[in-house]
């Protein structure tokens, strides 16, 4: 009916469809391309059940109409029925146009083997499907679902109102949590940017389910209208549908299991390895955490059990039938975002990436290991404080230990003391400086290049006091002592001649380091001898 009621053929394409949503924020592999393909091929032999089924409903309408006396005046149900086919098919038709578009962009099919030759084609269907200026078919297509579902509404039940089949990111609420980048998405750009060939064509697939199940709910409304009260199964089969069939150790393995043809007038008795699991709405649900084990070469161990499912058939005997599962545990994974081990700085912010393009969105790390701090951040990031010569850092997830990192420890480099006069030019330490020009020095401490570059927390450097004496042969005509990295040498200056020299020494410099905390840093002996003329 047209009131909401969704059949377990549906129930099965809106849980692929979350599954296809979830695939669509993961990186995409060459294995997930080949369960795309599946998941549309699977929907397109769905899709073509239900395109028979709802044949089969007007055929029913006719037959109806025709045999019972008095059915002439049920002509226009029949008719109403007739212009839904149409306007069903004309739709059906124009997705699979899209399809064909789709696939042409992926190169077309390979005469051997039968798939799409470049499956992992994105540019191209996003050029297609969402445009350079947003000019793409997915606009027509959202246009045209959209319309679709209102014009069927006319030949529904009275005050049936059917929700829109294409909406924006910001409307579905399975995408109400997530990041402001997908949220801001529209339709064509959520299902079509950045998507390759087999995801798209199972967005397409999908799609044509949803006219298709709208369809349906009308035509099972005009049934009724003639006296046709349901639309009977005459094959039950066991269906298992599971969130994916593949997951990593530590994670939660989520499926449902249902008979096929599903009835209200019908409990079934569901089982998972001879054990008993709750029914609800004629469907089981089987939950565990995926163990880990013997994983093979490729990272993957394969797990299996058997479904049964039994119903009361119409002689009062109990049926059953079995199905046996099959997933894959995939052995989680964990990388930095630098292709080799970086060596970390003692007592320093040195700020980590990592990353598991296995786990995607799943992917929540806990870190922990010895020889330093560690301070987590956001999306995979920790910040390592070492404490001593070695350190391990070990990455955890949903309580499963991903990975150990060794790290050496480095001594952090000592800063290159040089000066400069008040314009920032360096002294001259070789052919010397006018006597008469110089008025100010500065005092400069610099940080090692590839400490600044991997450290800028922690490489804030300053000379905090320096010595500078006029001298004049063997004496020493004055001195002062500079607080800070500059000093108005002008007192001396007014004794200075050609021929003495300045003798600047360093007594202390000093380092901010992450935590803002000034720490003492020992440079040695920094003596540097001006000669003046």
């Amino acid at each position: 009916m047209a009131g909401g009621k969704e059949s377990p053929r549906q129930k099965m394409i809106n849980m692929m469809y979350l599954v296809l949503t979830a695939m669509l924020a993961l990186q995409i592999s060459n294995a997930i391309l080949q369960k795309f393909q599946l998941l549309n091929n699977s929907i397109e032999r769905s899709n073509a059940a239900a395109n028979e089924t709802n044949e089969r409903s007007v055929g029913a309408i006719r037959k109806e109409i025709a045999e019972n006396p008095g059915g002439a005046k049920y002509a226009d149900v029949l008719r109403q029925a007739n212009d839904v086919r149409k306007i069903t098919s004309e739709l059906d038709n124009y997705i699979a146009g899209l399809k064909q578009e789709v696939i042409n962009a992926g190169g077309g099919l390979d005469p051997v083997t039968g798939g799409v030759k470049n499956p992992s084609e994105e540019e191209k269907v996003a050029i297609l499907m969402v445009g350079a200026n947003k000019n793409g078919k997915g606009y027509e297509l959202k246009k045209r679902l959209n319309d679709f579902a209102t014009q069927l509404e006319k030949f529904a039940a009275p005050n049936s109102k059917f929700p829109e089949l294409a909406i924006d990111a910001s409307k579905d609420p399975a995408l109400s949590k997530t990041d402001a980048s997908t949220r801001n998405k529209d339709f064509a750009e959520l299902y079509f940017a950045q998507t390759p060939v087999p995801a798209a064509l199972a967005v397409l697939s999908q799609k044509q389910s949803e006219v298709r199940r709208i369809e349906s709910q009308v035509l099972e409304y005009l049934a009724t209208q003639v006296g046709i009260k349901e639309i009977k199964f005459d094959e039950i089969f066991a269906v298992v549908i599971p969130d994916a069939r593949a997951v990593v150790a530590g994670q939660k393995y989520h499926a449902e299991v249902a008979i096929g043809a599903y009835s209200k007038s019908i409990t079934p008795r569901i089982s998972i390895n001879g054990s008993a699991v709750p029914v609800k709405d004629g469907k089981g649900i089987y939950e565990l955490t995926a163990q880990g084990g013997e994983f093979d070469k490729n990272g993957q161990l394969k797990r299996s059990y058997t479904a049964s499912v039994s119903y009361p058939a119409p002689d009062g005997s109990m049926k059953t039938v079995t199905r046996e599962e099959s997933y894959t545990v995939l052995q989680p994974s964990v990388q930095l975002e630098s292709a080799s081990l970086p060596a970390l700085y003692f007592k320093c912010a040195n700020e980590l990436q990592t990353s598991s393009p296995g786990l995607g969105a799943l992917y929540s790390p806990t870190f922990g290991g010895s020889g330093a701090e560690f301070i987590p951040g956001g999306g995979g990031k920790v910040t390592v404080v070492p404490n001593s010569a070695q350190v391990v850092l070990s990455v955890t997830n949903g309580g499963y230990k991903l990975k150990d990192f060794p790290f050496k420890v480095r001594r952090v480099p000592k800063p290159t003391v040089y000066f400069t006069n008040q314009s920032g030019t360096r002294l001259n330490e070789k052919k010397g400086e006018s006597a008469a020009g110089l008025r100010v020095i500065n005092a400069v401490a610099a940080a090692d290049e590839n400490f600044k570059t991997t450290n800028p927390k922690d490489a804030a450097y300053r000379v905090a006091e320096f010595e500078i004496s006029l001298a004049r042969g063997s004496k020493r005509v004055n001195s002062m002592v500079a607080s800070g990295n500059g000093a108005n040498i002008a007192s001396l200056a007014q004794q200075a001649q050609a021929g003495d020299r300045y003798v600047i020494e360093v007594k202390r410099v000093e380092r901010r380091n992450f935590k803002g905390e000034i720490e003492s840093v020992d440079v040695g002996s920094v003596i540097a001898t001006i000669n003046l003329n």
